[in-house]
């Protein structure tokens, strides 16, 4: 006779579990969630990141790093401060007024860089005592006028700085006599020489 406390055979777990349903991605706009995807989102790789420098074996090679560092940042300032960048400049040289000022000299042909060479040329007559008196005295006549032509154009160099100065920077406050200064000693460096370096060619508008 069957026993009436006898269980009933259990039926499979996967029968008494309802089946989950599939997630309609048919929905627009619809982003599944990171469970239902079964495994979690991969994290992003950046690319072109700096990786971080091993620790020096010794100090040896410590101060070689620190040297090379200090090379490469001495480069980058001086090639900086020839291309003008603000943040290597000098103080002498920072600023919109000073880069006005340097472009006003630069745009134009000075006397000042005839100057020097006048005066190489004058000294070297001077040492040769065995010249003609009459080369020393055109010689020194030639000094003069280099002289007197690199004053007229220091002038009119610095009347274009007060005037363009004043008209672009009225609420600026300068003293113009250090602008004067400025442009003047600028102006009979050579072209080539002149840091920073020119960033306007000759006869271009300012």
């Amino acid at each position: 006779m069957p026993s009436l406390f006898r269980r009933k055979p259990e039926e499979p777990a996967a029968s008494a579990v309802a089946t989950e349903p599939e997630p309609d991605t048919s929905v627009r706009g619809y982003t599944p969630s990171k469970r239902e995807l079964g495994k979690a989102t991969p994290k992003r790789v950046i690319s072109g990141r700096r990786l971080p420098e091993p620790p020096a074996a010794n100090r040896k090679e410590a101060a070689k790093r620190l040297r090379e560092k200090q090379r490469q940042e001495r480069i980058e300032a001086r090639e900086g401060m020839a291309n003008g960048e603000e943040r290597y400049l000098l103080a002498r040289d920072k600023g919109p007024v000073r880069k006005l000022v340097r472009d006003i000299v630069d745009s134009r042909r000075t006397i000042g860089t005839f100057f020097f060479g006048t005066t190489f040329l004058v000294m070297l007559v001077g040492f040769n005592r065995t010249l003609n008196p009459n080369i020393y005295f055109a010689a020194n006549a030639l000094f003069f006028v280099m002289l007197l032509a690199t004053l007229v154009d220091g002038f009119m160099i610095s009347r274009t700085v007060k005037k363009l100065v004043t008209a672009r920077f009225p609420d600026e406050t300068h003293k113009l006599r250090s602008l004067y200064l400025y442009a003047v000693m600028r102006s009979i460096s050579f072209r080539f020489i002149r840091n920073p370096k020119p960033q306007v060619k000759i006869g271009q508008a300012i």
